[in-house]
């Protein structure tokens, strides 16, 4: 700081590049591990700076042309290093906002594999890969903020809840899942004492101003839904079961009343992460994914972005491809290859 503060009163861009060029000299060859740099100031705070990123921000004063601009660069990057700035519904820095390479902004996601690290399995038939919750965490909630998750399955949610330090709440309709849950998610470390609870109930009428008030609070900060595909894979012979709905209309109405169940809960102005797929049936493309979408919309929500994820088999295809290439083929359909992160916003 002392460094850039004298850098700032230089009179001229000649003196302002000597001293920044001794700054990344000194930065470059600093003992502190090549992740970041670690920088005391006089109050004994710590601030931890990325190194590759202070060093790019070094270099862009170095190739400024005009004194003016010179210290235009010199001003942010001091600001970066003192002040925090966030958007009030996350933890982001927008002053280091470079420093965040994990978080992804754009709508197309092609993730290489499923996190496997941890407690994360993928022994239950349609869960989805916890990259997703991941994301809709570290750009729409803060730190001990409020989760729900409707349909839990294996855990995924609250397990991520756990390595975030959100609290978390998931519902799930059979109860052998949701004991395997509570075990997944029981030998992932909590190393900041969050509450991570999974109850037993369908998630068009479980009381969830009870299970919220237990544990203090009356609202959540985000909701995720990851809903049966309808009957694309039969999750229990239960017909509460969305996955049993008779129909495409009432698997939407069924929908509907989880989404009715939920939205009182949730914050206004907060998000509502919903995954979902399409699906053929009777060789038809349906567009299931638009259809939970234009139910949403009825609520008071808003539309926000429509993310597409790749992903590249499903455990009823796995070691098939040639077969389903050629089913393809004969067929004139095309293979999913894709499903949908659509996120809301609620308006009140």
């Amino acid at each position: 700081m002392e460094e850039l503060d004298r850098a700032l009163r230089a009179p001229t861009l000649a003196a302002v590049k000597s001293g920044v060029a001794d700054l990344r000299d000194a930065i470059g060859t600093s003992p502190e591990p090549p992740g970041c740099l670690v920088a005391g100031a006089e109050d004994d705070t710590v601030v931890s700076l990325r190194r590759d990123v202070l060093l790019a921000d070094l270099a862009q004063i170095l190739e400024a042309h005009t004194l003016e601009r010179a210290q235009y660069y010199l001003k942010r990057l001091r600001a970066s290093v003192v002040e925090t700035r966030t958007n009030g519904i996350n933890d982001i820095n927008l002053r280091r906002w470079k420093e965040y390479d994990e978080v992804l902004t754009d709508s197309l996601w092609v993730l290489p594999r499923r996190d496997s690290s941890g407690a994360h399995v993928a022994e239950y038939w349609g869960n989805f890969v916890p990259q997703i919750p991941r994301q809709m965490m570290l750009r729409y909630t803060k730190s001990h903020d409020w989760v729900l998750d409707m349909f839990v399955g294996s855990g995924t949610t609250l397990i991520e809840c756990r390595r975030l330090g959100r609290n978390g709440i998931g519902v799930e309709l059979n109860p052998a899942v949701a004991q395997r849950a509570e075990e997944l998610v029981g030998q992932e470390p909590n190393p900041q004492g969050v509450v991570t609870e999974i109850v037993t109930g369908d998630s068009r009428t479980v009381d969830l101003r009870s299970i919220l008030g237990r544990h203090g609070i009356e609202r959540v900060q985000l909701l995720i839904m990851h809903p049966p595909y309808h009957d694309i894979i039969r999750f229990s012979a239960d017909p509460r079961d969305l996955s049993n709905a008779p129909s495409g209309e009432e698997f939407l109405q069924m929908f509907g009343r989880c989404v009715d169940n939920a939205a009182p809960f949730l914050d206004s102005g907060r998000y509502f992460a919903l995954v979902i797929g399409d699906k053929y049936s009777r060789g038809e493309w349906q567009p299931l994914g638009f259809w939970c979408m234009s139910e949403v919309l009825k609520r008071a929500f808003s539309l926000k972005a429509i993310i597409v994820k790749n992903f590249e088999e499903t455990r009823g295809k796995r070691n098939q491809h040639d077969l389903w290439r050629y089913r393809a083929l004969v067929g004139g359909f095309y293979l999913f290859k894709h499903e949908y992160v659509m996120l809301f916003r609620k308006t009140h």
